[in-house]
């Protein structure tokens, strides 16, 4: 099965963004309201890191940290002759997993949830 076509335009006016987020915040069927996280607060470094495999995509997925906080964690994606997108994953070179003498694979995270960590003044918050 082939992924989407990642060839759509990747800016959204602030308007439609507006109307986008409006509409997560006051959707009740996919997560009670008083828990939802309307946002991410992501680190530079964060992103810096997964762009720096080079890779045709970055593929982000939802956990769940020690804090018990909700966050995103970052891979990037190749497309592969069959037309899906696999995750890539960085390397921490200095170490190696003992029992594989190979690099240990590694994400990226560092997200923090909105709220807490959000723009009160936003209107894509409100």
């Amino acid at each position: 099965m082939d992924n989407e076509n990642l060839s759509d335009p990747i800016e959204v006016s602030l308007q439609t963004a507006e109307k986008w987020t409006k509409a997560y915040r006051g959707n009740q069927e996919l997560e009670d309201a008083s828990k939802k996280v309307n946002a991410f607060l992501i680190p530079r470094e964060s992103l810096e890191a997964v762009l720096a495999l080079k890779t045709d995509a970055v593929r982000a997925y939802m956990g769940i940290n020690d804090k018990k906080e909700k966050t995103l964690i970052f891979v990037g994606a190749n497309k592969d002759e069959t037309g899906i997108y696999r995750d890539v994953f960085g390397t921490l070179g200095t170490e190696k997993d003992a029992d594989l003498d190979e690099d240990i694979s590694i994400v990226y995270d560092a997200s923090r949830p909105c709220p807490p960590h959000g723009d009160p003044d936003s209107p894509l918050q409100n």
